[in-house]
Order: structure tokens, then sequence, then C-alpha cells
């Protein structure tokens, strides 16, 4: 798997709260994760810095070729650990009271992808005909228009529109959504904070990814170009995975 990840504070904010991981491990599985913290004081940065650790630190430690139902477990054992440590910490310590932080993480081996996320960072499998949304956003105007209550056009400008239902790290006991799917040759996987989303549309996203003669860091940088043209009012990040020639090179964590 080839795989690459990106990551910009924008135009408006002084500290980048987003990080952002991506690495085929010595066990086999290539692992992107995206999270997207919020806390005030940098406590985002810590919660967010905590689960990409925590996450990637539980993975590694996974034998082998297991099973599918295995690396479904263990990726959901994973963000829940990464859970217990955060909401740890900010009970222990006041500055840090709230903290949270969104996940998206992928564990794909042999080109089958297991996906869990909290939150609304997002995965999308693009394609040269399509760009599917595989998260669901646990967001309150999801949830609204989900219901029917509004519309995909009100929710672009609801004024709270940037409200979670569900976070990493707030709550003591918190849900994982997980999914699976094949990830085919002429594919992309593509992980995202809100930074992205809300700044340009699936249609310029697509557009962007599916060019054949752009290498995967050019797409990452191009969609995060892209963003901070639209207003950066966000930390965007994006991660990038193909099934390509392998990467020997290490793609570590954003500082």
């Amino acid at each position: 798997m080839n795989a690459v990840h990106r990551s910009d504070v924008g135009r408006v904010r002084a500290v980048n709260e987003d990080r952002a991981y991506s690495e085929t491990l010595e066990n086999g599985y290539t692992i992107a994760v995206v999270a997207d913290g919020m806390g005030g004081h940098q406590a985002g940065d810590v919660a967010s810095r905590l689960a990409v650790e925590t996450i990637v630190r539980e993975l590694t430690a996974l034998p082998s070729d297991l099973g599918a139902n295995e690396r479904r477990s263990g990726l959901e054992q994973a963000i829940l650990r990464a859970n217990d440590t955060i909401f740890h910490i900010a009970s222990q310590d006041e500055k840090y009271t709230h903290m949270g932080t969104t996940i998206v993480a992928a564990v794909i081996y042999n080109q089958e992808v297991t996906i869990g996320h909290i939150g609304d960072s997002r995965a999308y499998i693009v394609s040269r005909d399509r760009i599917k949304q595989l998260t669901e956003d646990h967001s309150l105007v999801h949830e609204l228009m989900r219901k029917g209550q509004i519309t995909a056009e009100e929710a672009e400008t609801h004024p709270r529109r940037n409200v979670l239902i569900r976070a990493l790290g707030t709550d003591e006991v918190v849900q994982v959504d997980v999914s699976e799917f094949v990830l085919k040759p002429e594919e992309t996987l593509l992980l995202c904070s809100d930074g992205l989303t809300r700044m340009i549309d699936d249609s310029t996203i697509w557009t962007i990814t599916i060019d054949p003669s752009l290498p995967l860091h050019v797409i990452a940088d191009r969609l995060i170009a892209r963003a901070i043209e639209a207003g950066g009012d966000d930390n965007v990040t994006v991660v990038l995975v193909q099934e390509q020639e392998p990467v020997s090179k290490k793609v570590g964590c954003d500082d």
C-alpha cells in the first residue's frame, strides 16, 4: 500500500489541533489515522496527539495475519483504549477538562479495509466514476438532517454545525462505528478532518483525487491548498491510501 498524509493549520487558527499518521507496520498492516482535537487552551492538540499515539501503539502490537473479525476487534479496542487515556487525563487535570477529539482510523490488509470512527472526520472511497462517503457524521446537524428537520443546504450554514453528539475522550463510555470494505486497485481511500469537507465539496475532492497523472503526495497537497484557498478557517488534514508499490519510508505523526 502507498499512503501519505498532509496537515496544515489553515489561515485562522493559531494552533494545529489535527493529527495524522500513515504507515505500513512490521506486522503487515497499513494503518491510517486522522484526529481533530477540541477543548481550548491547546487541550485539543493534546487529545488528538494522545489518540493517534495510543491507536498506533495498540495496532502495532497486533499479531500478523489476523482474520477480519480479529482486525475489527483490534481496531475497536485500540480506539476505546484511546478514549480511556484521554478521558482519564481530562479527569485528572482541570486544564484538560472536556478535551476530546474526533477519530477516523483504518487498518488495511490484503486490500481488506476496516474503518473505525467517532465524530465528523470522514472516510471516503474515490474511484474514476464516484466518490462515496463511508462514515456517518456524529454531529448535531447530521442528526437533524436524518430526522428531516433541516435540509442539506440549511446544514451548511446552521449556527450549530460544529456541535458533535459523539467524540473521543469526552465520556467514559463511547460507541465506535466500525465498517469494512475491499479497496480495489483503481480506488483511493481518503481520510480527512472537517477542515477539508467544510471548505470544498465532494465533487471538488473527487476531481482533484482522480487525476491519474499526479502522485499521492501531490494530490494531498492540492486538496489542502484548495481548502485554504476556499477560506482555510480550520485546520485541514488528509490521508490518502492506494494499492500501489509499498512505501518503505516511514511516514510519522505531524508535529
